[in-house]
């Protein structure tokens, strides 16, 4: 009868490969909060001239723009609190997705039926990242840039490769 180290199953279980995914947002917190305050004030400044001279539907309609524009700036700030976290160990892979709501999803695969499978275009590059198994599948990082989508690729199936060799 063979022995179970527990410090064995202890590192089975320990991430070879953890990574936080998240959509690049090029307007930070601070810039969105300049724009708005110089698109508002533009907004206000002109509407109220064309009210006092008489044209008050033009001052009606920079209100709307500036509620449209704060609308489609804050609808873009929701969807970018979409993650997804990605670890792999040699016992499990797991890629848990946050919606913008911060409802989460798991999806979780045995390392070795697991297979990542990566579409490119010759001009763009890696345009696609599917993980699946004999079960289920999911895509993987859909909102990264083309530059992002290519090192995770690389680093995701590195850590495949190293947990499914044998030792």
């Amino acid at each position: 009868m063979t022995e179970r180290n527990a410090d064995t199953d202890i590192d089975s279980n320990k991430p070879v490969f953890a990574a936080e995914l998240f959509p690049h947002r090029s307007l930070g917190r601070r810039g969105f909060k300049v724009m708005l305050t110089l698109a508002g004030a533009f907004c206000l400044i002109y509407g109220i001239l064309f009210v006092i001279r008489g044209a008050w539907p033009i001052g009606v309609f920079f209100g709307a723009d500036f509620t449209l524009l704060y609308g489609a700036f804050w609808l873009n700030y929701r969807s970018g609190r979409v993650r997804e976290e990605v670890t792999v160990s040699r016992t499990d892979v797991s890629i848990r997705k946050f919606s913008p709501s911060g409802r989460m999803v798991e999806h979780r695969f045995n390392p070795f039926w697991t297979r990542f499978l990566v579409r490119r275009h010759s001009e763009i590059g890696v345009v696609s990242m599917h993980v699946r198994d004999r079960s289920h599948h999911t895509d993987v990082g859909s909102f990264l840039n083309p530059e992002d989508r290519e090192s995770f690729a690389k680093a995701f199936k590195r850590a495949l490769a190293t947990v499914t060799q044998r030792i």
